[in-house]
């Protein structure tokens, strides 16, 4: 880690420092725990301290408004969207506008917003709520030049490896089982990742919470992803396969249409340290000059 990052001054929010970790996704995956039938969650605090206390991400050297329009429904926990709205305002004159499912099916997402963003909760009830409607609005707003922004659940909705998914990240996860637990894992930036997060070496932690673990399904539809940081830890719970997490990507970026696809899968929103890496997604998810 770079000597020159500052230390944190200012206190972390208590709600960035408490956050209920399990993700519940696709009870199609894991026919025999679906996620109606798992345990519950026990809250997990969130040490303030779990990355020095230091500033890992650097603000970006420039910004701009944006327009954000943020999921708010079934699939989506109240702590996920609140923090992804904190981190998208820290960006001077953005409005973040949250929308309903039926919203986003009928909403002029191309003339209202520059970015869709989805955050964890549950992917495939993301995509059931929003419907054929809600889904095909989302892949002709990115397809036209929009960004977007998926963290957890919304990684996952954005991959084209399921039936009930956006289809706008050439992304298939490398197994069926998904609850791989919570955990906080290491993950470092690759070189594309400097281009968008700025110059961090070396490794550092992240709040993971049964995030899609992917790899390339190779449509020649849809553009080959990038990846930006590459797990170099991993959790492998509930005899989800060991091994296959270390060295696949944390976070990719990509390209579907005219627009930019931005998916994390673990959580940075909520991981001290880390706040900033979402209001750079967002700008490079936004920085499409077709817009």
């Amino acid at each position: 880690m770079k000597p020159a990052l500052a230390l944190l001054t200012v206190r972390l929010p208590l709600a960035l420092l408490t956050a209920t970790l399990f993700c519940p996704l696709h009870a199609q995956d894991e026919p025999a725990a679906p996620a109606a039938t798992a345990a519950p969650a026990k809250p997990f605090v969130i040490p303030p301290d779990i990355n020095g206390l230091k500033t890992i991400v650097a603000a970006p050297d420039t910004t701009r408004p944006l327009r954000v329009a943020l999921y708010d429904g079934p699939g989506s926990g109240d702590d996920g969207v609140d923090n992804v709205e904190a981190r998208a305002r820290q960006l001077a004159g953005t409005t973040v506008t949250r929308l309903t499912p039926a919203e986003i099916g009928t909403a002029d997402l191309s003339a209202r917003f520059d970015v869709v963003m989805f955050s964890g909760g549950s992917g495939s009830a993301q995509s059931k709520a929003i419907g054929e409607a809600g889904r095909a609005n989302v892949r002709e707003f990115v397809k036209n030049g929009g960004g977007y922004v998926g963290v957890c659940a919304g990684a996952y909705l954005a991959c084209a490896g399921y039936d009930w998914g956006l289809g706008i990240l050439d992304a298939k996860t490398v197994s069926s089982k998904w609850r791989r637990g919570r955990a906080f894992l290491d993950i470092e930036l690759t070189p594309a990742g400097r281009e968008v997060f700025g110059p961090v070496d070396g490794t550092f932690k992240v709040r993971y919470a049964n995030g899609p673990v992917i790899k390339p399904l190779k449509r020649d539809d849809i553009p080959d992803y990038t990846p930006v940081s590459t797990f170099r830890t991993e959790t492998a719970e509930n005899g989800t396969p060991a091994g296959v997490q270390v060295g696949s990507p944390s976070q990719v970026i990509g390209t579907f249409g005219k627009g930019r696809v931005f998916i994390s899968s673990p959580h940075p929103e909520n991981t001290p340290g880390l706040e900033n890496m979402i209001p750079r997604a967002l700008l490079w998810a936004a920085a499409n000059p077709a817009k």
